[in-house]
């Protein structure tokens, strides 16, 4: 009997346990998916989230692929160039002889042709900083390569590549026809272990809703002589609100296309550069760009006075009206043209 009864305990224990085990898995498995629901929902409102940001983000600073800036050669036996209206930004300043040099920053895109690819000046390092841009360029002055080593830059010199980042055209002449391609570019980067996302946010506060510069002096030509050698000039186009680009007297084309080279936005810094002495003597230049200095901001057709505010050459520029309030920018790309004090530009009206 009392086996009997030791085995009839031993069955309601097991049962207990069995009923128990059942119904910690249904509360495991009830929290499982409430869990799970909670999870989808917060995903989705992320999403909707996301969304609702990426409608108001500038389309032409989109996502996070780190930008690449690119040394553009200028010099007239270099034109048409390849790849300067598929930039966000474009950089012109005065190197030796006064010509100017390009660099023209690139994001998220995916070009064939870039170029005529250009030897460095470490003064156009400052705006490749600022940008957190990988630098391109073939070859390089004393003091760029200096500079590139000082400050630790992230670079691609066509001098030292493997000859298939960078190849040379027939239809130009040497030294005006290196070029390359942003999936050669994005290979060398990944081979030389650079980051090639970044988080950095833009050098501009770009704003969806169209900017009209209501208080802003009329613009509808503007001429900005850089030197004696180099004056630049932009025609706005009203039925398309950009500006096509000239310089010495002819529009700049894109190289493939023929279409006439265009931007959204100026940007016109007016400090001075300097002969630099060097070791190979060869009238190359430095630039006095950090402190505060006078501008324009350019778009739409009107152009207003602003203050460049660059405190070190790894600093962003700041940009700003004359009441210290930073300038909102068109969404679209800017040439930001840097010039002496004393260049005398022309705003024309109608």
């Amino acid at each position: 009997m009392e086996n009997e009864s030791g085995q009839a305990s031993t069955k309601i224990l097991i049962a207990i346990l069995v009923i128990l085990i059942i119904v910690a898995g249904g509360i495991l498995g009830y929290k499982i998916m409430n869990d799970k629901e909670n999870d989808e929902i917060a995903v989705s409102g992320e999403e909707n989230i996301t969304a609702e940001e990426e409608e108001k983000t500038a389309r032409i600073f989109q996502g996070n692929d780190r930008p690449i800036a690119v040394m553009i050669d200028n010099h007239s036996d270099a034109w048409p160039q390849a790849g300067l209206q598929e930039a966000y930004m474009v950089y012109e300043m005065i190197v030796e002889g006064g010509e100017t040099r390009l660099m023209a920053l690139f994001k998220g895109v995916d070009l064939e042709k870039i170029g005529p690819v250009r030897s460095a000046r470490h003064y156009f390092l400052d705006y490749a900083m600022e940008n957190d841009a990988i630098y391109v360029h073939f070859g390089e002055s004393p003091q760029a390569d200096s500079d590139i080593k000082k400050y630790s830059i992230n670079e691609i010199d066509g001098i030292t590549e493997d000859g298939t980042t960078f190849w040379r055209v027939k239809d130009k002449v040497s030294p005006h026809n290196a070029v390359t391609s942003m999936a050669k570019l994005l290979e060398s980067a990944k081979n030389k272990k650079y980051k090639v996302t970044s988080r950095e946010e833009s050098v501009l506060n770009y704003v969806t809703d169209e900017v009209d510069l209501e208080d802003g002096q009329r613009a509808v030509s503007v001429m900005i002589p850089h030197s004696q050698l180099q004056t630049v000039k932009y025609e706005y186009d009203e039925e398309n609100k950009v500006y096509e680009r000239q310089a010495r007297g002819k529009e700049q084309v894109d190289w493939d296309t023929e279409k006439t080279i265009t931007t959204k936005n100026i940007i016109i810094t007016f400090c001075d550069n300097y002969d630099l002495a060097d070791t190979e003597d060869k009238g190359r230049q430095g630039l006095k760009n950090i402190g505060t200095f006078d501008g324009y901001y350019i778009t739409n057709g009107k152009a207003i006075e602003i203050k460049c505010i660059k405190n070190a050459r790894d600093e962003q520029t700041k940009y700003q009206d004359l009441e210290g309030n930073e300038i909102i920018v068109n969404d679209g790309n800017t040439f930001v043209n840097i010039c002496p004090t004393d260049a005398k530009v022309i705003f024309e009206g109608e």
